[in-house]
């Protein structure tokens, strides 16, 4: 299922003229006491279709969890690694203003028109960074996707801080770059 809901996101610029972000900030300005009168705003008021409506208002309770809380709950038990996801963090922050930071239940999408790059706690040792990054061969150390499937191209698995160093960075901008 976060397979075909990561496609809608992806496609939701466009599909629906606005990305998930664009979105979200519109119904944060509203306030429905109802799932269904927020999907029947989108869609009256946008010409929005009935399952980008259903999945928007669905993610924009999501979003109500609040991005620390859902963090934490990542790394419970991970606490060594949150040094590596804030390196992570700082850097990809230093891309440029359209880069959208989504944690969710297991992971943090980064995204600029589409995920670029997907971090998760992999285990309590271990962080694995997705990345989409077509036409690039795998390496010993930027291996094929793995558990991501068809969501990233190649996956780097992270021990330690140090790890996030010129060449991963190297590779997150050129995925950046490529997710235009």
């Amino acid at each position: 299922m976060e397979k075909a809901l990561q496609t809608m996101i992806d496609n939701m610029p466009e599909k629906t003229g606005k990305s998930l972000t664009e979105w979200l900030e519109i119904l944060k300005e509203k306030s429905f006491s109802k799932h269904s009168e927020a999907v029947q705003y989108l869609k009256k008021k946008h010409q929005v279709t009935h399952g980008f409506a259903n999945t928007i208002v669905t993610l924009s309770k999501d979003e109500a969890a609040s991005d620390d809380d859902l963090i934490t709950a990542q790394y419970k038990g991970k606490e060594e690694l949150l040094p590596i996801y804030q390196a992570l963090i700082d850097y990809v922050k230093t891309l440029g203003e359209d880069v959208t930071i989504t944690p969710k239940k297991g992971s943090v999408s980064i995204i600029r028109k589409r995920q670029f790059i997907l971090i998760k706690p992999a285990t309590k040792t271990r962080i694995d960074l997705g990345f989409k990054l077509k036409d690039q061969p795998s390496t010993e150390r930027l291996g094929d996707s793995g558990p991501f499937g068809t969501m990233c191209t190649h996956r780097v698995q992270l021990f330690e801080v140090s790890e996030v160093d010129a060449e991963l960075k190297g590779w997150i901008m050129e995925a950046y770059e490529k997710s235009i």
